[in-house]
């Protein structure tokens, strides 16, 4: 079972570090651990008869006049011992001028490899809605671009794909959320332009220590490496430490980019809340304050609201 574990680990290496890396990158996560939704439809709880939910928030470069920001949410349930469903949505913002809007339908087929050990593959399928409005835009070029003088509003579908390896104490999956490339401007008044949306590539994994035996201290080490051509591979390691499974504090480091702090609170055994900020390390962190982050996850059991009065017992969400 190790050598087939190694093996596909080894496999996922090769391909995304082989693989032609792409230009503007999806938008992203400090929190990208518990929003794993969104990146990777092969994501699966393994959680019988809960619906697990989550939310999150972030505003990118606070500071800085028409900054980004991003939203995005997941609900997700397993349907038998083998396939989990779910949904996906992810609005991302520029200014009052670019919207995003990704809405997905998420499949994911688990199977069994040892006792504890699961591998799932995963599909989405949805439609990327793509809207611009350029009305009481200022441009300072004498000649500007007529690309930029016509609002655009258009949708498209799109598709992703993914593999998640798991355990009950860690994961590493590989996924390409959105597979389609689109074209959102075409040649206007003769002059050629255009915004692609490129495939993007993501490696993602973690691991939880426990220390001692003591089942109240938890080290949970993570990363994400995302890639698309044009752009250097963008690389997140994240470390957090569980306190009396309730308190999650922790540190993380985005290569070349930034660093960040990370919290979350269990505000019951169903609730979780967090926040982080991130400290942004180029010269562009001399004209913002840094980018903040702030998700909830709930799990709805379904077994506490049916009859049968077994209430809520289930190990805290490590990722």
């Amino acid at each position: 079972m190790k050598h087939k574990i190694i093996k596909y680990i080894l496999v996922l290496l090769v391909v995304f570090l082989t693989s032609k890396l792409q230009a503007q990158q999806d938008p992203q996560f400090t929190h990208y651990m518990y929003n794993m939704s969104v990146v990777n439809p092969a994501y699966a709880t393994d959680n019988a008869d809960v619906i697990n939910f989550g939310g999150l928030y972030r505003a990118q470069w606070v500071g800085i006049k028409g900054a980004p920001t991003t939203q995005s949410f997941f609900a997700h349930k397993p349907l038998s011992k083998r396939v989990e469903v779910g949904i996906s949505v992810v609005h991302d913002e520029i200014g009052d001028v670019v919207k995003e809007n990704n809405i997905f339908a998420d499949f994911a087929y688990v199977l069994p490899l040892g006792e504890t050990t699961k591998l799932s593959f995963g599909i989405k399928a949805g439609v990327t809605l793509f809207v611009t409005n350029f009305n009481g835009f200022v441009l300072t070029d004498p000649l500007p671009d007529p690309a930029f003088q016509n609002n655009i509003s258009q949708a498209f579908p799109n598709f992703g794909a993914g593999t998640y390896l798991f355990g009950s104490n860690y994961y590493l999956g590989f996924s390409t959320p959105n597979l389609m490339t689109s074209r959102h401007i075409e040649t206007i008044n003769g002059h050629q332009g255009s915004g692609v949306e490129s495939v993007h590539f993501f490696m993602t994994g973690g691991y939880v220590f426990t220390f001692n035996g003591n089942d109240n201290l938890k080290l949970k080490p993570a990363f994400m490496a995302k890639g698309v051509e044009g752009a250097p591979v963008s690389l997140d390691l994240t470390t957090n430490v569980l306190i009396n499974n309730k308190l999650e504090l922790g540190a993380g480091y985005r290569l070349d980019d930034s660093v960040s702090g990370l919290a979350s609170f269990y505000v019951t055994p169903t609730l979780r809340i967090g926040y982080s900020y991130d400290y942004t390390l180029t010269n562009l962190g001399n004209y913002n304050s840094g980018s903040h982050e702030i998700f909830v996850l709930f799990d709805l059991d379904l077994n506490k609201l049916s009859s049968s009065g077994k209430g809520y017992d289930k190990s805290p969400r490590f990722f």
